[in-house]
């Protein structure tokens, strides 16, 4: 049995503690509680604690608090030889361009079509896509967005409190167009000295880019420090971020290492 919080107190029930999320050897390893609104107040206390929604179609919200955690030390970021072209071509060519907040909506309503590894359907179901819509609003949800020739063709979204980064979702309408969006979220993540990116899920995707788990205490552990810092103020892409990554080195001869 898990937890369900009061549906009317707009954020303000606490959370029960993370170590009460169902165990590996349950049917939903990670889930903690259910019930509660999907406010802004309630969102936000659930990150600073590393809880995040989590549910399907004719569910109720389920909140979960997965460990371990999948986490990118932007640090670690594993920028291998055939997206470091991508990214050369990309960052040279006309009409290509990373942007930050200009088409969220789109974002958010490409990344709802985006079913999760091991899940059918979406999702991001309409209220969670409205909450996080809200919240961007608010200034703490934002939208990193791949375009060419002034079409959107990927990108992602995610929350960020203090500094720390949690990434939600992520789509492409064309190759790499994702992974070019998570590249400029790496490269603007350094220069704001952000150093973690919560991934929330485990997946081969993610580790091959360098993401690797957290234990539950060490990754609460940095959210309590970060989330008190002030967050960034310039929620622009500069191109000049592209700098934090090694874009420009000369790739390692055939048989060497790529990362």
């Amino acid at each position: 049995m898990v937890d369900w919080l009061p549906d009317d107190d707009n954020g303000h029930a606490p959370f029960p503690p993370t170590s009460r999320a169902l165990g590996p050897d349950t049917e939903a390893p990670g889930l903690l509680c259910a019930g509660g609104q999907l406010s802004q107040r309630r969102l936000e206390l659930a990150y600073r604690h590393g809880i995040f929604p989590w549910y399907g179609p004719g569910e109720p919200v389920l909140w979960w608090s997965t460990a371990p955690r999948m986490v990118l030390q932007t640090d670690q970021f594993r920028l291998h030889r055939s997206l470091k072209k991508v990214l050369r071509r990309f960052v040279q060519a006309q009409g290509c361009e990373v942007r930050i907040d200009t088409a969220f909506d789109q974002v958010i309503g490409h990344c709802a079509g985006v079913a999760r590894e091991g899940q059918r359907g979406t999702w991001i179901v309409p209220e969670l896509q409205q909450a996080y819509r809200q919240w961007h609003g608010a200034g703490g949800v934002h939208s990193f967005e791949t375009w060419v020739d002034g079409r959107l063709v990927g990108g992602l979204y995610g929350v960020s409190i203090g500094r720390m980064f949690y990434g939600e979702s992520m789509f492409a309408l064309q190759t790499d167009a994702s992974k070019i969006a998570l590249a400029a979220l790496v490269a603007f993540c350094r220069t704001e000295s952000i150093a973690w990116i919560d991934c929330q899920q485990q997946t081969r995707h993610l580790a091959s880019m360098g993401a690797a788990p957290v234990e539950r205490a060490a990754f609460e552990a940095h959210l309590a420090q970060v989330t008190k810092l002030p967050a960034p103020t310039q929620w622009t892409y500069d191109a000049a971020m592209w700098r934090q990554l090694p874009l420009l080195d000369p790739d390692p001869p055939t048989g060497e290492s790529s990362a």
